[in-house]
C-alpha cells in the first residue's frame, strides 16, 4: 500500500479490522476484547499500519500452506508474531509520514465529544472529566487544526477516568479481571515475548475496566 492516506493513523482500527475480516474470509466475524487490546498495543507501540496489514497477510499465507487445518483462525492474536516481524523489517525503511487531512469533519468531531459528555454525565466522580470534555466540545473548530494535541488531551482524560475507576475496584473485581485475562491469553502466551505480553495485559485490563464501568473511550481512534 503506497497510498499516503493509508498512513492516516486515525483509520488504524478500522483498516486492521476490515483487513483481518477479508483475510479470514468472514465479513461478519467480530473481533474479541483481546483482539482490540492487541491492536491498541500495536498502535501505542508505533507499529505502522502497513506492517500490521502485511503481517496479517503473511500469517494467513502460512496458515493456508498447512496440510492440516484443525481450526479456523479465530483471533488476530494468531497474526501477532508475523506483525512484529514485519514491523522489524520496516523499521528504519519506512518513508516519513505525509500530513493528511483529518478523516472526519468538525461536525463529526463535535458529535463524538458531545456523545462522550452525555455518556459521562451522572457518573460518580467524573464531574471534572465531563467538564473538561464539554470545554473541548465547545472549541472543536480550533482543536481540529491540531489533532495531535487534541488526542493527547483526550488520552490524558481517559487515563484520569481509568485511575478513578481503578481506585474504586474491590479485591473481587481485581481477581475476576485477572482470571478473565489469564483464561483469554493462555492460548497465545507462547507466541509473544514477555514484554509484548506485559503491554497486552495492561491494555486488556484497561479496556475491561472501562467496559465494566460502562464508560466511553475518548480517544479519536474510536471516532468511526
Amino acid at each position: 500500500m503506497t497510498d499516503p492516506e493509508r498512513w492516516n493513523y486515525f483509520n488504524y482500527f478500522t483498516e486492521i479490522e476490515e483487513h483481518f475480516q477479508r483475510a479470514r474470509g468472514a465479513s461478519l466475524f467480530l473481533l474479541s476484547p483481546l483482539d482490540w487490546a492487541l491492536i491498541e498495543t500495536w498502535k501505542g507501540g508505533g507499529i505502522p499500519l502497513e506492517a500490521v496489514l502485511r503481517g496479517i497477510d503473511a500469517a494467513f499465507v502460512k496458515w493456508h500452506a498447512r496440510k492440516k487445518k484443525l481450526q479456523q483462525v479465530n483471533s488476530i492474536a494468531y497474526c501477532a508474531q508475523a506483525v512484529y516481524q514485519e514491523a522489524q523489517i520496516m523499521a528504519g525503511a519506512a518513508p516519513p509520514r505525509k500530513p493528511v487531512e483529518a478523516p472526519f469533519t468538525v461536525e463529526e468531531l463535535r458529535a463524538f465529544v458531545e456523545s462522550n459528555v452525555a455518556a459521562l454525565r451522572g457518573k460518580p466522580k467524573m464531574e471534572e472529566v465531563t467538564e473538561s470534555l464539554q470545554r473541548i466540545a465547545e472549541a472543536v473548530e480550533t482543536q481540529i487544526g491540531n489533532l495531535e494535541e487534541l488526542e493527547q488531551r483526550l488520552t490524558g482524560l481517559e487515563d484520569k477516568m481509568k485511575a478513578i475507576v481503578r481506585a474504586s475496584q474491590s479485591d473481587d473485581d481485581l481477581f475476576e479481571a485477572r482470571r478473565e485475562l489469564d483464561a483469554t491469553l493462555r492460548p497465545y502466551r507462547g507466541k509473544m515475548t514477555a514484554d509484548q505480553l506485559a503491554i497486552l495485559e495492561k491494555q486488556y485490563l484497561d479496556r475491561n475496566l472501562l467496559e465494566k464501568a460502562a464508560l466511553p473511550r475518548l480517544s479519536l481512534f474510536y471516532l468511526r
